[in-house]
């Protein structure tokens, strides 16, 4: 069964790929991209980007001989589902219970409270003007 709101790790990966890439996308593009030096075999590109078109995430376009692939979701909108689906599964759909447990993590560093601090500020400003 392939779960359709969930990648995996190297699903992930591939998406990452593409999303910078751009649109038509061939295996060999994603291949030479990211893996210039064999670390993963073309075939294994080509199996984990028909399960992406089999998840509706990729859209696949043969022209000629080849299969160019492009995304059928933005990066943005695949990071909002997994993080709603985190906060479902594990804060009980309280983003601000996530944002807690993050903000009470011992790796947090100044900086990172400073730019979390920043975006606030801007979310609150943009809300006030809408």
């Amino acid at each position: 069964m392939i779960k359709k709101n969930k990648l995996t790790p190297a699903e992930w990966e591939i998406m990452e790929v593409i999303w910078k890439t751009g649109n038509k996308v061939s295996i060999r593009d994603v291949l030479d991209t990211a893996f210039s030096k064999g670390e993963k075999a073309y075939t294994t590109i080509q199996t984990i980007m028909n399960i992406l078109v089999k998840k509706n995430l990729l859209k696949a376009e043969k022209i000629g001989l080849v299969n160019f692939y492009t995304p059928t979701i933005s990066r943005e909108d695949m990071v909002n589902k997994e993080v709603k689906t985190v906060a479902s599964r594990i804060f009980n759909g309280s983003l601000p219970a996530m944002a807690s447990f993050l903000l009470k993590s011992d790796t947090i560093t100044q900086e990172e409270i400073d730019e979390i601090k920043k975006i606030i500020n801007e979310k609150e400003k943009e809300l006030k003007e809408a």
